[in-house]
């Protein structure tokens, strides 16, 4: 299984499934992380959190903890 943690700066997939449960996982999708999403890794911070993510049109910045529980292709 691989995380959108794991995605290097550059690269694009596409979410599988949302991990996680009630709230965090409502917050996620409300977001836009859904399945079937294609999501672009632009930026890392440089202690490596947050991830700043293109998706759907617009920037999200993402903490390294919320990006564990996506799943992608």
């Amino acid at each position: 299984m691989r995380t959108l943690k794991e995605l290097k700066v550059g690269k694009k997939a596409r979410v599988v499934k949302l991990h996680g449960e009630g709230a965090v996982r409502r917050r996620l999708m409300d977001m836009g992380l859904t399945r079937g999403t294609e999501v672009t890794v632009r930026r890392v911070a440089p202690f490596g959190d947050p991830i700043e993510l293109t998706l759907r049109g617009y920037e999200l910045s993402l903490r390294r903890a919320d990006a564990e529980m996506v799943e992608i292709e």
